[in-house]
């Protein structure tokens, strides 16, 4: 984007919250599993889940790492956004131009999250109380997300009663 075109926070985009941000992970998450635990279950039982490995096999490793890491980046990359993001209208930018960012951005960002979570979730928490809604993940790689403000409606309260 050149000067004119910068997208502005505040005037019709503003940081996506944490409270959003959870929403969007719970449903990307319920997506995920959704799609990979049925055939986790089919291949390994159920004593997958009772297992303390962090691999058990090949299928564990392509549907529990490959698959996530593939459907997130392709969602980022033709999106700006995975379906919970798109679900609260929000999309991932880049800080300082408000651009798409590039695919080195979000490998860092992906990869950030490990970092981001590592001490105990702190990375992640970091989004409540940041001034720009940038977790860890955000910060390593230079991006922050951002959500319509017209995503919601306003409500007027009247006191006259019509019904």
């Amino acid at each position: 984007m050149d000067e004119q075109s910068t997208l502005k926070v505040g005037d019709r985009y503003q940081y996506a919250g944490f409270w959003s941000r959870v929403g969007a992970a719970v449903i990307d998450t319920l997506i995920l599993c959704m799609l990979t635990y049925p055939i986790l279950v089919a291949v390994y039982g159920w004593a997958y889940f009772d297992s303390d490995a962090v691999i058990q096999g090949g299928t564990d490793f392509v549907l529990s790492w490959l698959f996530p890491l593939i459907a997130v980046l392709s969602f980022w990359v033709y999106r700006q956004a995975t379906p919970g993001k798109m679900a609260i209208r929000a999309k991932i930018v880049d800080a300082n131009t408000g651009d798409k960012p590039s695919l080195r951005q979000y490998l860092i960002r992906y990869l950030g999250y490990i970092v981001a979570t590592l001490p105990l979730g702190l990375g992640i928490l970091w989004v409540a109380w940041d001034k720009r809604k940038q977790g860890w993940h955000d910060k390593l790689a230079n991006t922050v997300v951002i959500g319509d403000k017209e995503r919601t409606a306003e409500v007027a309260f009247s006191s006259n009663s019509d019904t």
